[in-house]
């Protein structure tokens, strides 16, 4: 594709000029496409842009207009500085005055009291941004794009700056605008004045700092123990996930049917799921006390809830992710190096200390700051396991949902979480610096996989194994609590649980869904569906910009597809209240805020494990591609995406379970309509059903199964066109 083409300037003018004329500039609730077709020429609500702004007093929107002319005027010029210069002017001019308009004049006029002192009140106002406003937004944004490409930008390249624009324009939207919005409550006092003592008093405390266990009192703050708790957890997940992804792919193979299954056994299940069970074998009623009790006389106490317990659980739904990361970085390890020390005559045992290893190391840098934020943002198995161990996400939680609603307290909180992400994120970009990792290149590479030495695969199945029998007998106290009357009282076999939630008749209108699931269960589906491969495909392009090329303000750029993470999922649920149930952008209460819910909280993961797999790639194979006068998208698409399959799996997997399984970040933004799995789930626990509520899981398991055979089946595995293993025919 020639560079100096017009072409995508060109189409990106049309389909604004087409926002402004065919589409409904403002949000339309409950109302169908077709009536709002019949009024988008002429209705005060359905009209389009220029119907806005010439019949109903809203010349504000005429800045896009303008916009759009600007960068036509652009387009008669050649390729250039000059042609760039109006490009840029045009799209950021229309670009920023549509969302500057869109936040200083609101529903009920000028948004700041000032702004009515200084130009007097409005004759009209606006609604919350609908499809035609997005769509034209989006437009001058591109184009803007192109611009700072033509100016010489991101080499010129006008996929990458359009990428690097609008990745940045929705990471500022949907991640920083809100988080920003709630966090600065932390410095508002009381009556709504900024005060830096405010945060003093919520933050400078003994509940927070206090080292009381250090010096033997009973415990220490809440700061130092999610601290704690998230390197403990980071550590050991680390550890798991990468023995059993060695042993997944450098293992016996008999072994990695099971070992697949189980290790990603705890990500598909909802979170209460893994509590529950720990619960059932080792709360103060247990199986296990209460075998101690019969066999020796002990007492039944509750030893299992507090740090202890908290790590258990969490080392439970977090190893899987860790396991996702690390399979693929273990694939990417090229044999050929391992097979050229084994050449110099090191033994397999030094090969692997000293080759195989350091090749692993971004796969254990990501993997450890992915399961350090997931720590920190977990408040689910610190509410069911903690005790009276108390962690930031539960401090939160509780501010926001209890008695007090203190959303300063919760604000400040939320701080600290967002200081320790920061500082392990500096941390890990430090120990990698500028190494290399770089195994898979354009040349061939047949060699085997080494086989694990002796007394490294001796160690890791004497940890993985009994982990994985672990995990067998927790998941089967949670399975039969769906099967049995009442637990703890009646073991009697029954499948009325699940004929409750999911039973079907055949009545005169032909089959009905009549069990009480079924609606939450189609909305997570649809949901999570829609929300899935949009957090993958996007994860990924955010890791290539990140690991392929280089702009200014790269390293916040990072941090803030990162950010989501550091935030807990009830903060971040709260801040898209806060942020879009006002104008410009009107979302609460619909399926739409729920997707986008689910996209950014789960994106970091995408983005991390594409970041693995990018630095194993070599730069070599882009520039062949783009030698061969093939486009930057080409490139991305036939011959980078294709070695990203793990990645893309892992993203894909990732997103679709979390979006089934999350509780804290959409439990305030479902609706009567938009009612999901987890939070029926948890009404049924509330009531005290747990067989309907564990009969339930049961079921989103076997369906995200299901899924997970199926992704695995589209997407495919990573060719880099190495030999296997085959047993020889003896000689003769």
């Amino acid at each position: 594709m020639n560079p100096n083409s017009n072409f995508a300037i060109r189409v990106w003018i049309v389909i604004g000029l087409l926002a402004y004329v065919g589409l409904p500039w403002y949000a339309q609730q409950d109302s169908s496409w077709v009536s709002v077709w019949g009024q988008v020429f002429a209705g005060p609500e359905a009209g389009n842009g220029l119907v806005q702004a010439i019949l109903y007093g809203r010349k504000w929107l005429l800045l896009g207009v303008a916009g759009l002319l600007l960068a036509t005027v652009g387009l008669g010029m050649p390729a250039g500085k000059q042609q760039g210069g109006w490009l840029v002017l045009g799209g950021g001019l229309g670009a920023l005055g549509l969302v500057a308009s869109g936040f200083v004049i609101r529903a009920k006029g000028w948004a700041f009291e000032a702004l009515n002192g200084q130009f007097g009140e409005l004759a009209t106002n606006q609604f919350g941004i609908g499809i035609g406003g997005s769509v034209a937004i989006v437009a001058l944004l591109m184009l803007a794009a192109f611009g700072l490409a033509r100016c010489g930008y991101f080499k010129g390249d006008l996929f990458v700056a359009a990428s690097v624009v609008g990745c940045g324009a929705l990471l500022l939207l949907f991640i920083a605008y809100p988080v920003t919005k709630a966090l600065v409550g932390a410095f508002l006092n009381e009556d709504g004045q900024w005060s830096l003592a405010a945060l003093a008093d919520r933050v400078g405390n003994e509940r927070i700092w206090g080292l009381g266990c250090v010096a033997g009192g009973l415990r220490c703050g809440v700061a130092w123990n999610t601290l704690a708790l998230g390197l403990l957890t980071a550590s050991g997940t680390v550890v798991l996930g990468t023995m059993m992804a060695l042993m997944a792919e450098r293992g016996a193979a008999r072994l990695q049917g099971p070992l697949k299954l189980l290790a990603m056994l705890p990500i598909i299940t909802p979170p209460f799921v893994v509590g529950l069970g720990l619960i059932l074998l080792f709360g103060r009623a247990g199986v296990v006390n209460q075998l101690l009790e019969s066999a020796f006389g002990i007492e039944p106490t509750r030893w299992f809830y507090g740090m202890f317990g908290v790590w258990i659980a969490q080392m439970f739904a977090f190893t899987p992710i860790a396991f996702m990361i690390m399979r693929g970085v273990v694939q990417g390890v090229a044999p050929s190096l391992e097979e050229a020390a084994l050449t110099l005559r090191a033994d397999r045992s030094s090969t692997f200390w000293t080759v195989t290893l350091p090749l692993l190391k971004p796969g254990l840098a990501n993997a450890f700051l992915v399961g350090f934020i997931e720590s920190m943002a977990d408040f689910g198995n610190p509410v069911v396991v903690g005790g009276q161990f108390a962690v930031l996400s539960t401090e939160i939680f509780f501010a926001i949902v209890g008695a007090q609603y203190d959303q300063g307290k919760a604000a400040s909180l939320a701080w600290i979480l967002t200081l320790f992400a920061l500082a392990v994120f500096v941390a890990q970009r430090a120990l990698l610096g500028k190494s290399s990792f770089t195994t898979v290149s354009g040349k061939g590479d047949s060699g085997l996989p080494m086989p694990l030495p002796d007394g490294v695969r001796r160690s890791i199945y004497a940890v993985a194994l009994p982990w994985m029998a672990f995990t067998v007998i927790v998941y089967l106290f949670a399975f039969a609590g769906g099967f049995v009357q009442t637990w703890g009282r009646d073991y009697t076999l029954t499948l009325g649980h699940f004929k409750t939630a999911f039973a079907l008749e055949w009545g005169q209108f032909g089959l009905q869904w009549v069990g009480t699931a079924w609606n939450s269960l189609f909305t997570t589906l649809q949901l999570a569906g829609a929300s899935a491969p949009i957090t993958a495909l996007l994860g990924l392009l955010i890791a290539y910009l990140l690991a392929r090329t280089e702009f200014k303000g790269q390293g916040l750029f990072e941090f803030m597809a990162l950010l989501a993470f550091a935030i807990p999922g009830t903060v971040l649920g709260v801040s898209y209240i806060l942020a879009f149930n006002v104008p410009p952008l009107e979302l609460t209460g619909t399926g739409l805020v729920i997707v986008l819910c689910f996209m950014f909280r789960n994106l970091p993961v995408g983005v991390r494990a594409g970041t693995a797999a990018f630095k194993q790639l070599d730069k070599s194979l882009d520039e062949a591609s783009l030698m061969l006068r093939a486009s930057t998208l080409q490139t991305l698409i036939h011959v980078v995406l294709p070695l990203l399959k793990p990645a893309l799996i892992a993203a894909l997997v990732y997103s679709f379970v979390r979006a089934m399984t999350t509780v804290s970040a959409v439990v305030f933004l479902v609706t009567a309509e938009n009612e999901l799995a987890t939070t029926y789930i948890i009404g049924r626990v509330g009531q005290g059903d747990y067989g309907v509520a564990l009969a339930y899981c049961t079921v989103l398991i076997v369906l995200m199964s299901a899924a997970m055979g199926l992704i695995q089946l589209l997407v495919g595995e990573r060719k880099l066109g190495r030999r296997k293993n085959v047993a020889l025919a003896p000689a003769h």
